[in-house]
């Protein structure tokens, strides 16, 4: 099953685990919204500033650290996706704690090895 998802913290600096995690989703052929500071490109994947109308998605995975994820909040309660991913350095009991109160699974993994291990 392809899963929608929305990486939070994308980066067009191919050293990024965002980055490569972006073209690793490509080839594995789920859909990407790229959702960074800076609009740019990952191969066909654009990155945007801002979410917009986005509707169906299954799974966030999270690039940005625990002080910088509050103004994500609002976004991932309104997206209500099926699983959130917190990546190693993204873990946060707030963020926890709001995932829980939405009846969304959180799963403390890496994107990249839940990829090349096929349990995405």
């Amino acid at each position: 099953m392809k899963k929608k998802t929305l990486v939070i913290g994308a980066s067009e600096n191919p050293d990024r685990y965002s980055n490569k995690a972006i073209k690793k989703l490509n080839e594995n052929n789920h859909p990407v919204i790229a959702l960074g500071l800076r609009e740019g490109n990952i191969d066909d994947v654009q990155i945007t500033t801002e979410v917009g109308t986005e509707k169906d998605i299954h799974t966030i995975t999270m690039y940005v650290g625990p002080k910088n994820q509050p103004s994500y909040f609002d976004i991932i309660a309104e997206l209500k996706p099926e699983r959130i991913i917190l990546n190693p350095g993204t873990e946060n009991p707030a963020l926890e704690k709001l995932a829980e109160d939405n009846n969304i699974e959180v799963v403390h993994g890496c994107t990249l090895v839940m990829l090349s291990t096929q349990q995405y």
